[in-house]
């Protein structure tokens, strides 16, 4: 069960009726629009969490990267601008 729905349902978890905070300001509302600050804040920890896979990657298969390097450069090579 989704963490959302459970908390819909357990009481203890429940807003506090008399709170004065904008109940569409927190990341749990689905129906809440996304500010262009937590966008970038969650594409930037995707894009470091995707780099730090790659560079993994590249540490246990040396290599397939060796070939991905070498395909690159021969790309490269018969470009033409």
């Amino acid at each position: 069960m989704a963490d959302g729905a459970q908390s819909a349902e357990d009481p203890a978890h429940a807003r506090d009726p008399g709170s004065t905070a904008d109940p569409r300001s927190t990341p749990d509302d689905p129906d809440a629009p996304e500010t262009d600050a937590q966008r970038r804040r969650r594409r930037a920890q995707f894009l470091r969490e995707l780099h730090e896979a790659k560079a993994l990657r590249d540490r246990v298969q040396p290599r397939r990267v060796k070939a991905a390097r070498m395909r690159q450069a021969m790309r490269m090579r018969t470009f033409r601008w």
